[in-house]
């Protein structure tokens, strides 16, 4: 079988799987997942047109000429409904989300205004202009309140009244009905991946419980006599189970909890016993024995159970002996002994295939240039991913190798911030050049892998 390219191999994975059903979750664990279908605003919101500003509501034709007074007819605060309409010369204390009383058709800011009552001295000819236009004949004046009980409207006053010292036009500072959803649209697609933000439109559509795509369920299967499991005794010739629990966290980081199966020895009964129970989950990743020595059974007893493989090999380093295959129910990943190879070709082939089948449309990790600090020297004719560390300088970043990079050496993946990519081309890199980098931290995904070979 032909060792496919990185990118080929990538291509025909993601061509395999394919996006799973849907299941309902309820909306306080449903962070992270990818709705299933779309979702329509229960309601218009704001329900009607609504303040913008802790204010006046006002009629903008009684501001051709500023400032203006303009007596107060009523407080309207939040959940509040307007008990009067708006006329000539009226207004409207109004606050931040509070419907906008009928006639009214602005909104000024408190802060463009000035607090006057009437029941003291006349203070000029603006205010007099009210008192005329209240009643000619009442023995009213009006007062710049002084202290902060009038300022509230507790004072004796017969009646409070504002000078507004800016004109504005209709609609200034409303939110008009609808502007934020209107009831039936659909207001998040199917395919949404569900962020703290999305939480927030769901739970004000009052989704209680949400259609989302399913997760798939995983399990991991070490394979080898060498190995040893995590309540075994420690064993100077045996090699930890590493693997097992690496990927159990790759795996975990995506949101998933997967079935850990333990180990499977060298023997085809025992190996074929552990894969069939394998193979009763969407995907299976075994580890270890895809290579072509001659107690690696993995090959030779996968086949016999059914699994069409299609691809064994792939030019990356490390990496180089995965494979991939299929059943009609489930999907098989041969991955390295190597831990490093392992998590690399999680990296690379499982994360994007579990998302796809999550309903994620952002598939990869997310790539950055950085600068090399160092040559690196390579032999053409397969991809390389070197473990590298990142730090910032001026405007991007700097990359350094973390050091050996032998397949085996697992403190390479744990020190390294992203994967340097080496396309299979080429035959090194130069200290100072650019160089593309795999990010490891974090859950930021992109739409594809970010290199070219």
């Amino acid at each position: 079988m032909e060792h496919l390219s990185v990118a080929d191999a990538q291509q025909c994975v993601l061509e395999s799987v394919a996006v799973l059903g849907a299941e309902p979750v309820k909306l306080e664990q449903s962070l992270g997942r990818v709705l299933a279908e779309d979702v329509r605003a229960n309601r218009d919101l704001p329900p009607y047109d609504v303040s913008a500003m802790d204010g006046y509501a006002v009629r903008s034709a009684d501001l051709e000429q500023v400032p203006a007074i303009l007596t107060i007819i009523e407080d309207i605060r939040a959940g509040d409904m307007p008990a009067k309409a708006v006329q000539d010369g009226q207004c409207a204390r109004i606050m931040t989300g509070a419907p906008v009383p009928d006639g009214a058709d602005a909104v000024i800011r408190v802060e463009d205004t000035q607090l006057v009552s009437i029941g003291g001295p006349l203070l000029n000819p603006l205010m007099k202009q009210l008192a005329n236009r209240l009643s000619p004949q009442a023995d009213k004046s009006l007062v710049v309140p002084h202290t902060e009980e009038e300022a509230n409207g507790k004072s004796n006053s017969l009646l409070e009244a504002v000078q507004i010292n800016v004109a504005v036009k209709p609609g200034n500072d409303i939110r008009p009905q609808g502007e934020g959803m209107r009831n039936g649209d659909v207001v998040l697609a199917a395919g949404t991946e569900i962020t703290p933000g999305v939480i927030g439109v769901l739970a004000t559509v009052k989704c209680a419980q949400v259609q989302v795509v399913r997760h798939p369920r995983v399990a991991i299967l070490s394979t080898g006599n060498e190995l040893e499991d995590m309540d075994d005794p420690v064993d100077p010739n045996k090699i930890p189970d590493s693997n097992s629990y690496a990927l159990m966290a790759q795996v975990q980081a995506l949101g998933i909890e997967p079935a850990l199966l333990g180990i499977a020895r060298d023997d085809p009964v025992e190996l074929a016993e552990y894969l069939q129970r394998g193979l009763r989950f969407d995907v299976l990743l075994v580890s270890g024995g895809t290579s072509v020595g001659v107690h690696d059974y993995v090959r030779p007893t996968i086949e016999a159970l059914g699994v069409q493989m299609k691809f064994w090999r792939v030019a990356m380093k490390p990496g180089h002996p995965v494979a991939f295959g299929s059943t009609a129910d489930t999907f098989v990943f041969g991955l390295p002994g190597n831990p490093v190879s392992s998590m690399v070709c999680f990296e690379e082939f499982v994360a994007p295939a579990l998302r796809r089948m999550m309903g994620h449309a952002r598939l990869y990790r997310r790539t950055i240039a950085a600068r090399l600090t160092h040559n690196v020297r390579q032999q053409a004719g397969r991809t390389e991913f070197i473990r590298v560390t990142l730090v910032k300088e001026g405007g991007g970043y700097a990359a350094t190798s973390t050091g050996a990079q032998g397949s085996g050496m697992l403190l390479s993946m744990a020190r390294a911030d992203g994967l340097m990519v080496v396309p299979a081309e080429s035959t090194g890199v130069a200290a100072g050049e650019q160089v593309t980098v795999q990010l490891l931290d974090g859950t930021v995904f992109q739409d594809d892998a970010g290199f070219r070979e």
